[in-house]
């Protein structure tokens, strides 16, 4: 990952390099904004340190560029000034700076917001990468539309709702909650595995068929697992593990591939299965026409306890118009 560091005075950027560098990262330098901008495009350094004040282009000027130029990749941005006032802080960020510190600089405060922006950074790559790997198993269901895009949504809707409770589910957290969107739309990837006269026939499975589908939740979750063995302190994994395993289970122990019971499920599996459900409820499948969200929402009701966790329906039905508007947003 490339850093890019700006700054007219020639001291402090040869020792904002040479910090840049012992922490290990490749170094690009330039004198002003209008320098910068034409580096930052030609090589697409990730984290830009810029001073403020500076000749042809100023920090914030540079700032603004960037942002409307970026497109995908996002770039972590550190203003590095003399200026302190309030004001001008606001204004920084105003213009789209991440962080903001002030000169003379602490080369320990530096290098913890520098590893900041690698972790916000990282964690985006991790984002696409699931997301490609997911999208890869969805290809080969040509009528879900933008259904991952969906159920990450409904799901983190749900997940923030249940953590508004005086005693919400103990093995619930904010973290758990991004995992959960995070993790989601591998789901299905479990589907690679499934044979195409089953996984796109156009009408009702035979028994035999339908146990080859369900199979997908094993194949699922021996995939991500594997992936859990390699990196066992990478709880995303762990999450993604256990929705592609238990995303079919209920609450009253009918489901699937386990017959899992009650808070036996995870909650990630819980509030997951739920935003599944509803999705398919209220989207145009080969074999029915979409159901409006007031009949979903019935359907939702009445599996309350049976097929999904009480306090799961009871948190959807705080926000169920959140799962209208990302329906709306995310329609096809």
């Amino acid at each position: 990952m490339g850093i890019l560091i700006v700054d007219d005075e020639s001291v402090s950027r040869g020792t904002l390099k040479i910090f840049a560098k012992k922490l290990g990262y490749e170094v690009y330098t330039a004198s002003n904004g209008k320098e910068a901008f034409d580096i930052w495009r030609e090589e697409t350094p990730r984290i830009v340190i810029t001073d403020w004040n500076m000749p042809e282009m100023n920090g914030l000027d540079l700032c603004r560029k960037i942002r409307e130029e970026e497109g995908e990749d996002y770039t972590y941005i550190i203003i590095v000034t003399g200026r302190d006032e309030n004001q001008d802080v606001v204004e920084g960020l105003q213009m789209g700076a991440d962080d903001y510190m002030t000169k003379p600089f602490n080369k320990d405060e530096l290098s913890v917001r520098i590893k900041a922006g690698s972790r916000v950074l990282n964690l985006q790559s991790k984002d696409v990468v699931i997301f490609a790997l997911a999208k890869l198993a969805e290809s080969r269901d040509e009528d879900t539309g933008h259904h991952l895009e969906r159920v990450r949504y409904y799901s983190k809707a749900v997940g923030e709702e249940l953590l508004k409770l005086e005693n919400p589910p103990s093995d619930l957290d904010k973290q758990v909650v991004n995992n959960i969107f995070l993790t989601s739309p591998l789901h299905d990837i479990g589907k690679v595995g499934i044979p195409d006269y089953v996984l796109l026939k156009p009408g009702r499975l035979d028994d035999k068929e339908f146990a080859l589908m369900k199979e997908h939740a094993n194949i699922g979750f021996k995939t991500l697992n594997e992936a859990v063995k390699k990196n066992p302190r990478a709880n995303y994994l762990k999450i993604a593990a256990e929705i592609a395993h238990h995303h079919h289970e209920k609450f009253d122990g009918s489901g699937y591939p386990d017959g899992l019971k009650g808070e036996e499920i995870p909650v990630s599996s819980r509030i997951f299965a739920l935003s599944d459900v509803y999705d398919a409820l209220v989207s145009k499948r080969p074999y029915k026409e979409p159901f409006s969200h007031d009949r979903a929402k019935s359907i939702i009701k009445d599996g309350r306890g049976t097929h999904f966790d009480p306090q799961v329906v009871d948190a959807f039905l705080r926000c169920e118009q959140q799962f209208v508007e990302i329906k709306e947003k995310y329609a096809g």
